[in-house]
Order: structure tokens, then sequence, then C-alpha cells
């Protein structure tokens, strides 16, 4: 794998400083109250880190906005120094390139793997900046006109990965909740963030507008089994792309506190 942007894998440290002073007597109004804030902003950032765990392990199921008391380590987890979500990202194309260095494959052109698109390909992060990092809620609309301008930037572990799973000769698949009418726009994103030589690009024709997510994209795994494939690896950022039926021999689950898809 293309070693990450430095930016997304460096480690920041604070000044080392020497043992705070000593403090004789009675400790000061104005440290008690600086204590009382450090001790909320400390509780804060636990309850936070208590609810993306409740996200990422699918215990918190069809949220539609991120709490206002989540926003600001939502932002922080996403863009804030060294970036946790890049470093986590990355881990998950890690683990994935681990796992599929290890299986043997065919070789008959019929082993494949499976790709979210949003937020696991592409990233939409400049849009929900935008809009609270989820705090307001997802406005299908808006995003779509976002995304009709075809400037989402890449997940660079992603990238990368899937650049190494052309080079093993396997077959991708791009399945997205995306509308049929967004190709274009779609195909043009993917294409100016690095993304090429796909199998197929799978979008919800008018028949599949009102269908759940694990639902379509199950039905759309099992198609591509029925046309001959075998699905040896799913990538995706929602726990719908990844559950179901034909899912896959194995599945990597990506980072996503901005909002939940069923």
């Amino acid at each position: 794998m293309a070693p990450l942007p430095h930016s997304l894998i460096s480690h920041q440290h604070p000044n080392i400083q020497s043992a705070p002073p000593k403090s004789y007597g009675k400790v000061s109004e104005r440290s008690t109250a600086h204590e009382e804030t450090g001790d909320l902003k400390q509780e804060s950032q636990l309850n936070f880190q208590a609810w993306r765990l409740g996200v990422e392990t699918n215990t918190l199921r069809s949220w539609t906005v991120v709490p206002p008391e989540c926003v600001e380590y939502v932002k922080s987890y996403m863009v804030g120094t060294g970036s946790q979500y890049g470093r986590d990202s990355y881990m998950v194309a890690k683990e994935s390139m681990a796992y599929i260095n290890s299986v043997k494959l065919s070789g008959d052109g019929k082993d494949a793997w499976v790709f979210d698109v949003d937020e696991t390909l592409l990233s939409s992060l400049p849009f929900f900046a935008g809009h609270q990092y989820g705090g307001e809620g997802m406005d299908d609309d808006a995003f779509i006109k976002w995304a009709d301008l075809a400037e989402a930037p890449p997940l660079p572990a992603s990238r990368s990965f899937y650049g190494h799973l052309l080079e093993l000769g396997l077959k991708i698949f791009l399945l997205t909740g995306r509308y049929d009418y967004e190709r274009s726009a779609t195909e043009k994103n993917l294409g100016r963030a690095g993304y090429h030589s796909w199998e197929a690009l799978l979008m919800r024709d008018p028949e599949d507008y009102e269908k759940s997510a694990m639902l379509y994209k199950s039905e759309r795994r099992l198609k591509i089994e029925q046309d001959g494939f075998r699905i040896v690896g799913n990538s995706g950022d929602q726990w719908s792309d990844l559950t179901g039926y034909a899912v896959g021999d194995r599945t990597f689950k990506l980072p996503n506190p901005l909002y939940y898809v069923a």
C-alpha cells in the first residue's frame, strides 16, 4: 500500500514541561473553577467516545442527527490534529490488505471485491463541514446538489488498497446508495479522485428507490454472485453495507460518525 500523506500519520506531541511548581496554602477559586471546567470537558469527551462506540458497533441505530454535545468532538475526530479519523481509516485499509494478501485467489477472473462509495472511497467531509458535522441531520437534496459537483476527495488509504486489488487481478464492484440519475457525476468524481477500471458501478434504479439500503445492497450482491463472481471482500462505512445476505467472505467497516443509513 502506498504510504498515507504525512498529515494523516504524523504524531504531534505537546510540549513536555518540567513538573509544575508546588502550590502552597489554599487553592484559589479560580483554580477550582478551572478544574471544574476541565472535568466537564473530560466528561463530554468520554460521552462522545461512548456515543461513537455505540455508532460504530451498530448498538445505536436509526439515529438521524449527531447530538449537539457531540458536534465539536465529531469535528475534532474528523479534522483535528493528526486526524483520528484518518488513522482509523488507515487501520481498516491495513487490515484489508493483510487479509487479501492471505487469500488464495483462483486466478480465473471471478474473484471480486465490493466497495461502497461515500465515506468508503470518497469523502463527503467538505459537505458536512458546512452542515455542522452531522449536527444538522442529513439533507438529501443538498447532498445530491453537492455530489453533482463531483468534487469529493478520495480517502487516501482506501484508494491505495483499491489499487492493490487491481494489481492482484480482482474485479471491483462499486455498490452505492446513490440514484441512477447521479451516474455521470459519480463516475466523473471517481475518476478525478483516482479510481478507475471497476467492473461495474451499481446504483439505485427507480424500482430500488423505496427499498432499505440493506435489502437493496443484498439483492445487488446476490446478483453479482449469480453472475458467477465470488465476493471475497466487502467494504463499507454503514452496517447496511455489510449485513443482510450475500455479504462476501469477509467484511470491513470504515468509521462514520456523520450519518446513519438503514
